[in-house]
């Protein structure tokens, strides 16, 4: 039955969300049952320290949205800021990036990569 409208489906066997954030947040989306190994056994999720190095997200970023099981990345805004760039580059569609609040940081609409394109396309917007 043909609608003429694009029809997204999931690859077989389901898609997972790749979360990146706080020690909080991940172990919420964990309760949750997020977690999940991808084939090669790794994770899709990266509990962010004050340890963890920007090139350690910006690695776990570029895994994320080069796998073929993830439909969502959800990223706490806190640590999108640490690889801004990147996200401002990245224009895939799938999977969707998503910034989300921390416990420590409240969300910041004027910062968020997919807010900023929304607000330009709608002409709100003159950046």
């Amino acid at each position: 039955m043909a609608t003429g409208k694009l029809r997204i489906r999931a690859k077989e066997g389901g898609s997972v969300v790749a979360v990146i954030g706080d020690e909080d947040t991940i172990t919420g989306f964990l309760l949750a049952g997020v977690g999940d190994l991808g084939a090669k056994r790794n994770p899709n999720f990266l509990m962010v320290t004050n340890k963890t190095k920007p090139a350690e997200v910006e690695a776990a970023f570029k895994s994320f949205t080069s796998r073929d099981d993830v439909a969502i990345v959800l990223i706490t805004q806190d640590v999108a800021n640490e690889i801004r760039q990147l996200l401002d580059d990245y224009n895939a569609l799938f999977p969707a990036v998503l910034e989300i609040p921390s416990k420590n940081t409240p969300y910041d609409i004027t910062k968020d990569s997919l807010m900023v394109r929304v607000r330009r396309l709608q002409g709100l917007d003159n950046a």
